[in-house]
């Protein structure tokens, strides 16, 4: 059902069942959960989960589990998200508050918008991020990516002021290799 990515430290791979108790975790909790669709219990979590399998099937594409490869412990869930009506091509990312601080967000999103330019196509690579999620607008300029301004999600969420952050593929094969961490 899709490919798997390996980094130095990272397994990729498209949500399984198995990854339930992790992603229940994720967004189980409050901070984490904050701005990717918020706090829900573990049904609830199961039908997002679900939805990103989902994806999978219908588009070829989807968010992946991200394991760290030592301990095979689910950390969160990273890469290309596309759903109707959504203002781009993008690529998203939330972890586990264990796995912050680590350059994770940083390794996985950097292999997954790889793929999405490279399996996919893609000539453009989005991130939709909340004005106040600071610590994702800084990921975001760590990626290369250049804030455009405010944008507007589908319903439900179009009350949600976000910006829309972007880089083309051109852009992102020019990345100097020490902008990585």
């Amino acid at each position: 059902m899709g490919p798997t990515l390996e980094t130095a430290r990272l397994v990729l791979h498209p949500p399984r069942e198995e990854d339930l108790d992790g992603w229940a975790t994720l967004m189980g909790d409050a901070e984490t959960a904050r701005y990717i669709g918020g706090q829900m219990s573990r049904s609830a979590a199961w039908r997002g989960m679900a939805t990103m399998a989902g994806s999978w099937l219908l588009k070829d594409f989807g968010m992946f589990s991200v394991l760290e490869k030592e301990s095979g412990r689910w950390i969160g869930r990273v890469g290309p998200w596309q759903p109707e009506q959504w203002p781009g091509t993008e690529v998203g990312w939330g972890l586990l508050r264990s796995a912050w601080g680590k350059g994770y967000a940083l390794e996985s999103a950097e292999a997954a918008i790889t793929w999405a330019f490279d399996a996919l196509g893609w000539d453009e690579v989005i991130h939709i991020i909340a004005l106040d999620n600071v610590r994702s607008q800084a990921l975001a300029e760590r990626l290369g990516a250049v804030n455009a301004g405010p944008t507007r999600m589908p319903p439900p969420f179009e009350t949600i002021e976000v910006d829309l952050w972007r880089q083309s593929r051109e852009q992102w094969r020019r990345r100097s290799p020490s902008s990585s961490a």
